[in-house]
């Protein structure tokens, strides 16, 4: 049977063009907001309707969206009396995109076995951008007969998705994401930095080098904000430190070493005590301009 109506909880800089989207690809789309003026903005903007709650926006949603902050936030608006589980169907389907940790996914499985609901965790990555150009990528993590009845509406936003194992492995997906951007920012930082401290032509370097091994998608859409020292966009250094404390959590936790990573995730401490907590991740380069 295909899929019709779906519940949308979240309504931040991700969540609320992912749910624009589904709207527009004619589902009809029932959104949750803790403030309750961007669900109504959200709803004069694309149609569809608003919940009070989380169950009341879950009730007869074939497919429930979560897109909240971290897994406090998750367990806020999934558990409890007036959580989407408790308004969810048997048989439905819960699909967390929020970067969360991996216990909670596996946690939320199994709370959702009980209930006859389907759980997978499906983080994604592309930031704001991608989210309103509808080409995220989505790393998904739960059984493939749930993943398979699911991936249609995912991709109305996702321009790539793919089934990384069981429930927990999209989050553990997704912290090998964070692990490779961090270092690549702090690698493009330090050689713009040399650039200019030793009077190569910066930009001309990244563009002359752009179609060689150090080539990368940080290198090539963020080098010139880097370059003018603007960071007023893109993705929060304050999420990146949350995300880095899920990484480095669940390397404690596997043995994984993860020394570049734990030294970055200092560098973006730094970033915040200079006032920085709002400002785009390539911002790293700041603290190569204190000295």
């Amino acid at each position: 049977m295909a899929i019709t109506k779906v519940a949308f909880i979240g309504l931040g800089n991700m969540g609320y063009p992912m749910a624009g989207h589904l709207a527009a690809a004619g589902y009809q789309v029932c959104v949750y907001n803790r403030t309750a003026g961007k669900a109504k903005r959200w709803v004069d903007e694309f149609g569809g309707s608003r919940a009070a709650t989380p169950l009341q926006a879950a009730q007869g949603a074939e497919v429930v969206f979560v897109c909240v902050g971290n897994d406090d936030d998750v367990r806020s608006v999934v558990l409890g009396e007036a959580g989407v589980l408790a308004g969810m169907q048997e048989g439905g389907y819960l699909v967390d995109h929020t970067t969360a940790s991996a216990e909670l996914a596996r946690e939320l499985s199994r709370l959702g076995a009980e209930r006859g609901v389907a759980v997978l965790d499906a983080p994604v990555s592309g930031g704001q951008a991608g989210a309103e150009k509808g080409c995220l990528t989505i790393m998904v993590g739960g059984e493939q007969e749930h993943y398979a009845a699911v991936r249609p509406v995912l991709e109305c936003y996702a321009r790539m998705q793919r089934l990384m194992g069981p429930v927990g492995s999209g989050q553990l997906t997704k912290m090998v994401n964070q692990i490779c951007v961090g270092g690549l920012l702090q690698g493009l930082s330090e050689a713009l930095h040399f650039a200019e401290k030793s009077g190569v032509d910066a930009q001309a370097a990244m563009e002359v080098i752009s179609g060689g091994a150090a080539q990368s998608w940080q290198q090539q859409n963020r080098y010139e904000s880097m370059l003018a020292r603007e960071f007023d966009f893109g993705f929060a250094v304050k999420w990146m430190r949350k995300d880095y404390a899920l990484v480095l959590d669940e390397a404690r936790r596997n043995g994984a070493q993860l020394p570049v990573t734990a030294l970055v995730d200092q560098f973006y401490a730094d970033v915040i005590a200079m006032g920085g907590e709002n400002w785009d991740t390539s911002s790293l380069i700041k603290r190569l301009d204190r000295n």
